[in-house]
């Protein structure tokens, strides 16, 4: 059999000269580059160890994430899911309730702790309302006194702070910025014209015979009476 005869023969590129192809030397068009990742999609080069920049604490808000995230918890014959921070302020007081000094040292600091933290804010709170009210009362009054007229009320206004010594409380019933302001002014204006509505509806009751229009009017009264209570709650009079 001769050669042409036979199966045909495939031909391999001759390597170039001086550089021999084989084990561990691949052609030179397939080698990777000094200095280049075979992979460039991977990870960059130090990001396992990348520390996070200085306003990102991170650390912070995996802990605030864990913290509030919900946990199954048995709950007398029940099963509750409520946050981690419960679950475990819940097993500490349990624990101190059965007698773990531990447990009654730890919940004991953290209560005092609370309460002073809540005492001081609002001490501060009732000092920064108390100062706020008598000032500006003071500076309306000499507004009223030299005949100022051109000057925007304050917002809070101090009529509508209410002091409590008794209980230590100080809180505001009406708008505290102009946005609020604009709501409550037209709810006064609302609530005038419901006022004027059940002096007029009052009137004619009181003159009215028939049982039928009696009983429409003293309806439409009693709705008009509902309205304004509701607009006693939501805008109390200055």
């Amino acid at each position: 059999m001769s050669r042409k005869d036979g199966p045909p023969r495939l031909r391999t590129p001759r390597p170039s000269q001086g550089y021999e192809v084989g084990y561990g030397k691949p052609p030179k068009e397939t080698r990777f580059c000094k200095g280049q990742s075979g992979n460039p999609a991977a990870r960059p080069k130090g990001a396992r160890n990348k520390v996070p920049a200085l306003n990102a604490e991170r650390l912070k808000a995996i802990v605030m994430e864990e913290a509030y995230r919900s946990v199954a918890v048995r709950d007398g014959a029940r099963e509750v899911k409520v946050p981690i921070a419960q679950a475990v302020i819940r097993s500490l007081a349990v624990n101190a309730a059965r007698g773990n000094a531990r447990a009654q040292r730890l919940f004991t600091e953290m209560l005092w702790s609370t309460e002073r933290e809540n005492k001081e804010l609002a001490d501060t709170w009732l000092e920064t309302a108390m100062t706020y009210k008598i000032e500006w009362e003071r500076e309306l009054d000499r507004r009223a006194r030299l005949g100022i007229t051109d000057l925007p009320p304050p917002l809070p206004h101090p009529d509508h702070i209410i002091i409590d010594m008794n209980a230590g409380t100080a809180r505001v019933i009406g708008p505290m910025t102009r946005e609020q302001k604009a709501t409550y002014d037209q709810l006064l204006e609302r609530k005038a014209e419901a006022e004027v509505e059940a002096e007029e509806l009052t009137a004619i009751l009181a003159t009215e015979k028939d049982p039928r229009m009696r009983a429409f009017i003293e309806d439409d009264l009693a709705h008009t009476r509902k309205i304004l209570e509701m607009f006693d709650r939501m805008a109390p009079p200055a």
